[in-house]
């Protein structure tokens, strides 16, 4: 099933997206509760267009901030050595490595991404798989990760690079400006997924593919994310974790390639759809210092 949150009439609704035929159930409820145990029965539920209805990020009630996976494919880890501004590991890692951004950054799968020149003049884009947890769990082992996702959906990890450098070597701040991360159009359960790693991510902007890759091309699989992401510390359902970008980030091109305003910017996943975003200059503020 693939389950969205749609806007009808001003109102949030519920609804189960039939791709193949450009149509969604809606009724009363929310995907949030869905993801963390609740039930729902869409054979009463309205049939519409999906042009009828508007469609937004599918999770709005986030337990905390979003969970993410840096480096997870080593061409991505590879094409950026000597271009991290002195940031660069002796090797590459032997355990994932984690990071997380604000849920303020969320927006929809078709809204605009926030651009603020005086905040940031390296926008770089990020095309991800997201897991979005069903199922509470701590220490989890690999072998029972499975057992702890509800489904996928597809991200675009923003990110603005002289901020990711600027503040102490983590990257917090340069993962975090609100409004910058396109998350859906929905999240498709585990059981439509014949296989997790035979999936393609890609990120096109003005219609140039610039990054374009496979899951089985991942560092470390997504049951070892879970299972050492989980150690020692629970995870909740409803929680999204971003699962690493590929190679061709703007940052590591050469030249470098940076969002824009005006920029269009496609992500997306086989399977799981995609966004499809405009950046769109916001207003500056001062500079607090």
């Amino acid at each position: 099933m693939k389950l969205a949150t749609v806007l009808l009439d001003g109102k949030e609704l519920l609804a189960a997206v039939r791709p193949e035929d450009s149509t969604a159930a809606v009724m009363p409820g929310s995907v949030d509760d869905i993801v963390r145990g609740g039930c729902v029965d869409f054979d009463f539920a309205e049939r519409l267009p999906l042009s009828a209805v508007e469609l937004t990020a599918p999770l709005r009630r986030f337990n905390r901030d979003i969970l993410c996976t840096g480096w997870n494919y080593w061409d991505h880890f590879d094409e950026s050595k000597g271009k991290r501004e002195g940031q660069d590991p002796a090797e590459r890692p032997k355990h994932p490595t984690f990071f997380t951004k604000g849920p303020g950054t969320v927006i929809g799968p078709y809204d605009d991404i926030a651009h603020d020149p005086a905040i940031s003049t390296k926008w770089d884009y990020e095309a991800e798989v997201a897991l979005v947890i069903g199922k509470d769990g701590r220490s989890i082992p690999e072998e029972h990760a499975w057992e702890h996702v509800f489904g996928f959906c597809v991200a675009n990890d923003v990110s603005q690079r002289d901020l990711q450098r600027r503040h102490g070597g983590q990257w917090l701040k340069g993962k975090s400006i609100d409004g910058t991360m396109p998350l859906g159009p929905w999240i498709t359960t585990l059981d439509e997924i014949d296989d997790p790693y035979d999936l393609t991510i890609r990120c096109d902007v003005n219609r140039v593919t610039l990054q374009q890759a496979s899951t089985r091309q991942v560092a470390f699989r997504f049951e070892r994310i879970i299972a050492e992401l989980s150690w020692g510390m629970t995870l909740r359902a409803g929680d999204v974790i971003l699962t690493g970008t590929p190679s061709g980030i703007g940052n590591a091109r050469e030249p470098q390639v940076f969002l824009q305003p005006g920029d269009e910017v496609v992500t997306a996943v086989s399977g799981l759809g995609e966004l499809r975003n405009r950046v769109l200059n916001t207003v500056s503020l001062s500079t607090p210092w």
